[in-house]
């Protein structure tokens, strides 16, 4: 598949997560509704409403009770990897940047840390999704979070604007990540930060692993190798880089994955400083 169709597949993938939540429809059990594992969407049932799952979910992902109080009802999915914030150190005044932002969870959560006189910007191109973070950000009473249509490789943010860029499993799902983070060191101030969970390998996949679409749009077949997005983020101009891959068995039993990919397939965080002259 070329990186228009990937862009595509992945775009109708969350689009009906959307539409499940918004709808309380539920896919078949292991699956996300399109007949792929449930991947980065957690379990099924959680990304459909049910909120014992998602809730299950987000504790195994390092969220709090706290955290999942403070986001309007609706904003958690489920979908994720791993808690951003655990890295991102926000401080109030803040810009931030969400890549894949969702219905908002992880953006309303970056809101609550930078304050009134920060700022947080969600990007997503998934329109339903998008739809479903506005609405949200009205409910919750969010006057300094908004929602962008874009694509993660080609943002609409101004050069030298942002000071910290989280992201929450979405990385992965681009067939063209150099350019991500091309546009994530562009985009940042000098100085400005990189603080992402997502999925890693820990060395190349098998190709009848990479070639599956299902797995793709799962969070898993697109998943770089450690090495290869630290050479990435070296690449585009970034300092201080560090991918951290955790003990994920845990949250690959959520989604329901071959257990055969245990031990090549991780959460991790990524962390990277563009250089601040």
């Amino acid at each position: 598949m070329d990186a228009d169709s990937i862009r595509a597949l992945v775009r109708k993938r969350y689009g009906e997560r959307a539409g499940q939540a918004e709808g309380g429809g539920a896919a078949p059990a292991g699956t996300d509704g399109l007949g792929a594992p449930s991947g980065c969407c957690g379990t099924a049932e959680g990304c459909c409403g049910g909120s014992a799952s998602i809730v299950e979910l987000s504790h195994v992902l390092g969220y709090s009770d706290s955290d999942l109080d403070a986001a309007p009802e609706g904003a958690n999915l489920g979908l994720g990897c791993g808690n951003p914030h655990v890295i991102a150190n926000l401080k109030p005044g803040e810009t931030v940047l969400d890549l894949g932002s969702g219905a908002g969870f992880d953006c309303f959560l970056a809101a609550r840390q930078v304050g009134e006189n920060g700022r947080v910007i969600g990007v997503d191109m998934t329109p339903e999704m998008l739809e479903r973070a506005r609405r949200n950000a009205v409910a919750g009473g969010f006057r300094n979070v908004e929602f962008r249509l874009g694509e993660i490789e080609h943002l609409p943010v101004a050069d030298q604007s942002v000071d910290v860029i989280i992201s929450n499993c979405v990385i992965n799902l681009s067939p063209e990540k150099e350019q991500v983070f091309r546009e994530a060191f562009r985009v940042l101030r000098p100085g400005g930060r990189l603080a992402i969970s997502d999925v890693v390998t820990a060395a190349p996949l098998p190709p009848e692993v990479q070639a599956d679409v299902a797995l793709y749009a799962g969070c898993v077949a697109g998943a770089a190798t450690v090495d290869e997005v630290k050479a990435m983020l070296a690449a585009a101009g970034f300092e201080q880089i560090a991918v951290t891959p955790r003990a994920s068995g845990q949250l690959l039993e959520q989604w329901g994955l071959d257990s055969s990919l245990a031990g090549q397939v991780f959460s991790a965080t990524i962390e990277a400083v563009k250089p601040a002259r």
